[in-house]
């Protein structure tokens, strides 16, 4: 079977689009987990789909599955690719689109250079909604990691986040303790972990593990997560510059009730076409 694709990336945070409304093909965790290998496959960080909408008042249904096959709720730099992928696609000619994904509707504002504004929603932030094991809902929680506290934010942007204020993150433990706060007890569905640090009252630096897939340029809803994070501190204002890996992100939230907006930019790197079975077969 032919497969046509595309691979985009979103301040170096890659993905690999498939238009599933008008071609077809059986998702597993072995196929995906085949395709994201980055030496014998395509390989990237998820894998996007778009599929036709189960309501009428939306135009699509957005889809994201990280690197191990596992399916996940929500992915903000996703989200952006997304929009400009089905424009370039031709599958709609709108500038504004309502998406359903597994955590709610969003609305994607396309602009004129490529740059697309997300309407994330509102932040969770009730340990039930996260999810995350605590008595009651609190500015930051003390979390234990092999003997040691930490003090973190946990916030949901669709997907679960924690995240830690560090001075420094070139030399931040991204890559042990990311994975161990990743698959701690108290987030029963694993988490994304965020080691931010405050520049000024305008500007973060952000670094990003990722549930599923280990540290990446950018995360999106990352980046929302470690804003909302910050402002509920008191440590910046309410529209800020996010610096990933990757590039800068724009994060927006007017007020604790309000949305959070996201803005930032897309790249189209290829089209390309998959024979499935060979990629089955190994």
């Amino acid at each position: 079977m032919r497969l046509e694709f595309t691979k985009m990336h979103g301040l170096g945070n890659d993905f690999l689009m498939l238009d599933l409304v008008s071609q077809r093909v059986r998702l597993d965790e072995a196929l995906i987990r085949r395709l994201s290998d980055r030496h014998f496959g395509v390989g990237f960080d998820q894998l996007l789909v778009v599929e036709p909408p189960h309501h009428p008042d939306v135009d699509f249904r957005y889809r994201i599955f990280n690197a191990d096959g596992s399916e996940v709720s929500q992915c903000g730099n996703g989200a952006r690719c997304f929009a400009r992928f089905v424009r370039d696609r031709r599958l709609t000619r709108k500038d504004t689109l309502r998406v359903e994904t597994a955590s709610g509707i969003i609305t994607l504002q396309i602009d004129g250079q490529g740059w697309v504004t997300v309407n994330m929603g509102p932040p969770r932030l009730e340990p039930s909604q996260i999810p995350f094991v605590a008595d009651a809902a609190a500015l930051d929680y003390r979390i234990e990691v092999d003997g040691e506290l930490y003090q973190i934010a946990a916030v949901s942007m669709g997907n679960p986040h924690a995240v830690l204020r560090v001075d420094d993150v070139d030399t931040a433990p991204v890559a042990t303790l990311g994975p161990r706060l990743e698959s701690h007890s108290r987030f029963p569905e694993r988490v994304n972990v965020g080691f931010m640090q405050v520049l000024n009252r305008q500007e973060i630096r952000l670094r990003v593990f990722e549930r599923g897939t280990g540290e990446t340029l950018a995360c999106g809803t990352g980046a929302c997560a470690a804003a909302v994070a910050a402002m509920r501190w008191g440590l910046v204002d309410r529209d800020i510059s996010v610096h990933l890996p990757g590039g800068p992100l724009r994060i927006r939230w007017d007020h604790d009730n309000a949305n959070v907006m996201m803005t930032g930019p897309t790249a189209r790197v290829f089209d390309g076409v998959l024979r499935v079975n060979d990629v089955h077969d190994d």
